[in-house]
């Protein structure tokens, strides 16, 4: 053989493993990554030829593909969209898929662990593979009862939760959007019904405001003072503290006020339990100095803050600064500055005092259901952590009674329901007297079965206030049938 031919035959043997080396990383390596490419429209065009499994709430779907003459042999197709739109997410060929749609794409597709059997039988049968149905925590008449307490045209969230088992009963928010127009086979049509949803205020198809919007939480935050607090040793129900109308924070010339329209001003020092009732800030300040920065980067940790949760989708983490100077942390107590948290957070710190201290993971998936009605995976109650003794949730439930019977949260006073609330109100710089308007809480506060936590963005003060705590009264005098 001359050098010629030994040339040419072994690059022709160099360029037949390479080639073999790059089909097997596509077929066994990349496969994954790349069939989750947005880029990717292949895959996505296989999917909507395929019987995509439910998703269901009560039993129905909200969530189903039908058969269709169209383009593709099936047309996914929401039920009550508005109402569900943040949970199921959307699937759609031009604009791919979110929340649930997404996060249970395995599931849905047929393609998880579980379902892998069923995948070898159809290879051999020549049948296709059916995705799995997911059925939801989601109580349907509850869903529908937060979602209508929300007024159209406001930015407002509604989770309802309970504190044993961490199951979601509720979860809504507006604006919503129907997502049927994101489902359409035409490509064109998507992106056009897209670029329409994009200009209504304060809505994003691409995100669930219970989890992925952070805003400062106000006074809910004091639930992580009290906890600090309490831990301390320092501090009880009924330790009297200063509470002047204003303090200069530490190492500068700034005011804090306690916030416009309270009664904090008629009481110049009270005892603990009073403060946390009206909701007063000066005092919260001097325990800030009193308690350093440290308790309190270790109590919202405990809750969850900076910690990534998948409930299954994933809850944007919550945030308090690190390393805060003493006139930063005295304005971060109060859930103000820099500190921010998803509805879903506010909603864990309820679960976590009226849990005897512990936080169970949240969670919206109930279980799994294969196309022949077998269950392949029910969620069953986890713990998500310790965040604080049970001697000290229960001292933190009967401050949070304060609130409802004689301070900023009457107005969720339930006649023989014993309730635990703590209200929030931050005011947004620059936000022409807008405010967060906030209330997070559970009942019945001596053996809790329910956590609320509610919450309307930018919005003017006597508006929020009239959304909060009267909103919590009414779910719980359904939840309760009082």
């Amino acid at each position: 053989m001359n050098q010629a031919i030994r040339n040419t035959w072994i690059a022709v043997m160099l360029l037949f493993v390479l080639s073999l080396g790059a089909l097997s990383y596509v077929q066994f390596l990349a496969s994954e990554d790349l069939n989750d490419n947005a880029l990717n429209k292949r895959q996505l065009f296989r999917e909507f030829d395929l019987p995509r499994g439910a998703i269901l709430v009560d039993g129905k779907p909200i969530a189903e593909s039908k058969p269709s003459e169209g383009q593709f042999k099936y047309q996914r197709v929401y039920t009550d969209p508005e109402l569900y739109s943040h949970l199921t997410g959307f699937y759609s060929l031009s604009n791919g898929s979110t929340q649930l749609e997404s996060e249970m794409n395995e599931e849905l597709t047929g393609q998880s662990q579980d379902q892998f059997f069923d995948r070898v039988i159809n290879l051999f049968s020549g049948k296709a593979n059916e995705g799995a149905s997911v059925e939801l925590t989601i109580d349907g008449e509850l869903q529908k009862l937060v979602y209508d307490l929300i007024p159209d045209g406001t930015l407002g969230t509604i989770i309802v939760s309970e504190p044993k088992t961490g199951n979601i009963l509720a979860m809504a928010s507006k604006p919503s959007y129907d997502t049927n127009k994101l489902a359409v086979h035409s490509s064109s049509q998507a992106a056009a019904n897209m670029k329409e949803l994009l200009k209504v205020n304060g809505l994003s198809p691409y995100r669930n405001p219970a989890i992925g919007n952070l805003t400062a939480p106000g006074s809910t935050f004091k639930i992580f003072d009290m906890v600090a607090a309490l831990e301390s040793g320092k501090y009880t129900a009924d330790t009297v503290l200063k509470n002047p109308p204003s303090v200069t924070l530490p190492g500068t010339k700034t005011p804090l006020k306690n916030f416009y329209g309270g009664n904090c001003a008629a009481i110049p020092e009270a005892t603990f339990a009073d403060i946390v009732s009206q909701s007063c800030n000066t005092p919260f300040v001097g325990i800030s100095e009193d308690l350093g920065r440290g308790p309190f980067e270790d109590v919202t940790e405990r809750f969850g803050f900076g910690q990534q949760l998948e409930i299954p989708m994933r809850v944007v983490p919550s945030v308090f600064p690190p390393d805060l100077d003493p006139a930063a942390l005295g304005q971060s107590v109060i859930g103000e500055r820099d500190v921010r948290a998803t509805a879903m957070q506010m909603n864990m710190a309820a679960m976590g005092i009226a849990n005897d201290g512990v936080i169970m993971q949240p969670n919206l998936v109930k279980q799994v259901i294969a196309p022949d009605l077998r269950v392949l995976s029910e969620s069953k109650p986890k713990e998500f952590s310790t965040a604080t003794s049970k001697e000290v949730a229960d001292q933190v439930t009967d401050l949070m009674r304060g609130p409802v019977k004689n301070g900023t949260a009457v107005r969720a006073q339930v006649p023989g329901l014993d309730v635990a609330a703590k209200t929030g109100t931050s005011v947004i710089p620059g936000g022409q007297g807008l405010v967060n308007s906030w209330i997070t809480g559970f009942a019945p506060a001596d053996d809790p079965q329910v956590a609320v936590t509610i919450v309307f963005e930018k919005i003017d003060f006597k508006t929020g206030s009239s959304l909060t705590s009267p909103n919590l009264k009414k779910i719980l005098e359904a939840v309760f049938n009082q």
